[in-house]
């Protein structure tokens, strides 16, 4: 009896030891990419900061520039900023490696959600950094730049700089993501289309405290933070109720099978 027992404890503990295992060999695979990725950068990292740096150098001062306060961040910051690009760039491995670990404890319903959710999140993130950068920047820098008192000279950090920029690239990438966070919450039956629908004026008024809390303390950035969120709600809203029909025809369409493969085997035991 003994014996048995520690079989049968040796036997839970290697489905465990062996996930630890996938565990590990995924995150080494997400750490070898990012650092692949971010050696490739290195060398270009004070170009890719003066690409960063183009919107709001187009509306300075003439004849002024950005300084640095701290000893060690004229070599620091642009490597801190390729690393970060790094992880940019390489999320699709991550998002990717994530998958392919959780796929084979999913059923099959689950699996054809699932993919497309991380793909799409993956894109929306991107197109709401590219919205940060191409639209939301060019206004908040002309307008923190001309707003400036008489007789005081703009002159940014480097470091303060992206710091500035990386808040806002996440906070639009993260506003980007009502959609799919609309759909996870009617997948999982935690709300339907018509309760979110029924929310829609406390949304609105959440999207613009949301910006007020995520953004730089000037309207033109909490706005343009507050509309897109209230518009990717419709948009989510939209797909959420396209997805319930959805859903709810290949229930049926699983019931049906599964009648049928019931009504089977009853025969094929009528004829045994």
């Amino acid at each position: 009896m003994a014996g048995d027992d520690f079989d049968a404890e040796a036997a839970d503990e290697q489905p465990f030891i062996s996930h630890l295992i996938e565990l590990r060999n995924r995150l080494l695979r997400v750490v070898f990419t990012v650092l692949a990725v971010f050696l490739a950068l290195a060398p270009f990292a004070n170009d890719i900061y003066s690409y960063l740096a183009v919107p709001l150098m187009q509306h300075m001062p003439k004849n002024s520039s950005m300084i640095a306060i701290e000893v060690a961040s004229p070599f620091l910051i642009p490597f801190k900023l390729a690393f970060v690009a790094a992880i940019f760039i390489s999320m699709p491995v991550i998002l990717y490696q994530f998958w392919a670990f959780i796929a084979p404890g999913l059923y099959r319903h689950e699996k054809r959600m699932i993919l497309p959710l991380l793909v799409a999140s993956t894109l929306l993130f991107y197109a709401g950094a590219a919205f940060a950068y191409f639209v939301v920047f060019p206004l908040v820098f002309a307008f923190l730049t001309a707003a400036a008192p008489a007789g005081v000279t703009v002159m940014t950090d480097i470091s303060k700089y992206l710091d500035f920029v990386l808040t806002l690239f996440f906070a639009f990438g993260a506003a980007f993501e009502v959609p799919i966070v609309t759909i996870v919450l009617v997948w999982t039956g935690i709300t339907t289309p018509q309760s979110l629908a029924e929310k829609r004026p406390y949304v609105i008024v959440a999207a613009f405290v949301i910006g007020m809390f995520l953004t730089p303390p000037d309207a033109i950035s909490q706005t343009m933070l507050a509309i897109p969120i209230w518009l990717l709600f419709e948009s989510g809203l939209l797909f959420s109720r396209l997805f319930v029909r959805r859903s709810r025809r290949d229930d049926d369409a699983e019931r049906d099978g599964e009648a049928r493969f019931d009504a089977l085997g009853k025969l094929e035991d009528k004829e045994n």
